[in-house]
């Protein structure tokens, strides 16, 4: 069966965990973003007081955190082939990871936009930055304007990579899980 690769990005904040289990409820098949774990994980070997924005800038050694990141969403990608489902919804792709490099001004490993360019989404859905719903806790360390900064680097690294960015407006979770199964039954029409 062929299935329809969509990913779901935005900043951190936007919607995205709502918008992912909503679908999931729904009976379509989504990847879950695995940052949060990563994130948990790092914030371990850190003193309490520490001020943070992001894993990706706080970790020791950023080259293997983003190595481990992109090879997960990867593999999240590669498990995709096996699964009898027309739509496949990932929370954030690959292209993510060299968006928050971007952002953070990390260098980026050429086999990271190999990656990318070789491994490709059908669809790329992006969620806005929405002060009304922004909140930080223990993952999500950014700041609504960092929020904001971070929401652009991933628009621009999606349309770099030759993505047409799909903006899912805001509203409630059922406007917005509306808006995603209508757009997703018109794809390839």
């Amino acid at each position: 069966m062929t299935n329809k690769r969509i990913v779901i990005t935005g900043g951190p904040g936007t919607g995205k965990t709502v918008l992912i289990s909503s679908l999931e409820e729904k009976g379509f098949h989504c990847f879950h973003e695995v940052i949060r774990t990563m994130t948990l994980d790092a914030l371990n070997d850190k003193p309490a007081n520490e001020i943070l924005i992001n894993p990706i800038d706080f970790v020791d050694d950023a080259k293997s955190f983003n190595d481990e990141l992109i090879n997960a969403r990867l593999n999240h990608f590669n498990k995709g082939i096996s699964i009898d489902k027309k739509h496949l919804f990932y929370d954030r792709g690959l292209p993510d990871v060299i968006a928050y490099m971007n952002y953070f001004k990390q260098p980026i490993d050429k086999r990271y936009n190999v990656l990318c360019l070789e491994n490709r989404y059908d669809e790329v859905l992006i969620l806005p930055p929405w002060k009304d719903i922004y909140v930080q806790d223990n993952e999500r360390m950014e700041n609504f304007e960092q929020a904001c900064g971070i929401h652009k680097h991933l628009e621009n690294t999606y349309i770099d990579l030759g993505y047409r960015p799909i903006e899912v407006p805001f509203g409630t979770i059922d406007n917005r899980l509306r808006f995603v199964v209508d757009h997703i039954e018109n794809i390839g029409e």
